[in-house]
């Protein structure tokens, strides 16, 4: 079901997707922006902040929260352009776009296209970003979800193997100045690297990675989302080769991937693509628990 003008959260012109089990909210009078993403009548797996919710206009950036385009590597003010007025949207078959006005300060143009299956819990994001300059300008697809509070992120890490397997590193893990790897909310494991979200811990926690698998999950409540995206082997990502990044503070808790670090031309573009995927599943997020409730469901949407 596509709906126009939908009333969400204060925003009167968003449009909303839906199928039998699950829908997805976007905002028309900011963004681009995914607002909402959940199981029909139940609550969204993305963080709404309540002050920001209805606001559109004015020069400062917002959080809001949703799922969000950015262009990386971070540096203010360039990455922190604010998307609070209106874009254009239009429906091409099962195709949404979503387009935001050229950016004043930095000539790039965000859109955002978005399939939601027939009958599946599953969303197909496409975000590609528009080199309008005169010149070339290099920079990556950055999609960063927020997600709602208390809830924990799944990563993959990469196969195990013994030192007589293999003497050589796998992957590069990225530490930011104020990341804590003793700080509780952090589960390093053997097989996943998880990092909760706790509304009584203030100090922002943070770390990038090269993800080869492909994948990465949040659970909250019952409630699994698993984020799909390809590894482009060769290329060189943003912050010392990361194409994963996770980040979480009192508030919020992001899931974020980012395509690789190249030169748009002028008048090309760079893009980015996601799979996004709901399921309700029971956790305690031991690692047997994980291996044996997420894994099959990843093995499943990667296979096909």
């Amino acid at each position: 079901m596509f709906e126009e003008k939908y009333e969400y959260s204060g925003w009167k012109n968003c449009v909303r997707l839906s199928n039998k089990s699950m829908d997805i909210v976007a905002t028309t009078d900011i963004g681009p922006r995914i607002i909402r993403l959940g199981f029909i009548d139940e609550p969204n797996i993305f963080f709404e902040m309540k002050d920001d919710m209805g606001q559109t206009g004015g020069d400062r950036w917002r959080l809001y929260g949703g799922a969000r385009l950015w262009h990386a590597p971070e540096v203010v003010p360039r990455t922190y352009f604010p998307d609070n007025n209106p874009v254009k949207y239009e429906r091409v078959g099962k195709t949404l776009k979503l387009l935001q006005s050229t950016e004043q300060t930095t000539g790039l143009q965000k859109e955002i296209s978005l399939v939601l299956g027939d009958e599946e819990s599953r969303v197909d994001i496409n975000f590609r970003i528009y080199n309008r300059n005169l010149w070339p300008v290099k920079f990556a697809v950055w999609a960063i979800s927020v997600l709602d509070k208390t809830g924990t992120v799944i990563i993959p890490q990469e196969p195990y193997q013994s030192y007589l397997e293999n003497l050589l590193p796998v992957r590069p893990v990225v530490l930011w100045a104020y990341t804590d790897m003793c700080d509780p909310r952090w589960r390093w494991g053997t097989k996943y690297i998880q990092l909760r979200q706790d509304p009584g811990m203030d100090k922002p926690q943070k770390i990038g990675l090269l993800n080869r698998q492909g994948w990465a999950a949040y659970y909250l409540n019952g409630c699994l989302f698993i984020k799909t995206f390809k590894f482009h082997g060769g290329c060189n990502y943003p912050d010392f080769n990361s194409n994963m990044e996770t980040f979480t503070n009192k508030d919020i808790i992001e899931l974020e991937t980012l395509g690789p670090l190249s030169e748009a031309e002028p008048g090309s573009f760079l893009e980015h693509k996601e799979s996004w995927h709901l399921f309700k599943v029971e956790l305690d997020l031991s690692e047997d628990m994980i291996d044996r409730k997420i894994m099959p469901l990843v093995d499943k949407i990667i296979t096909g």
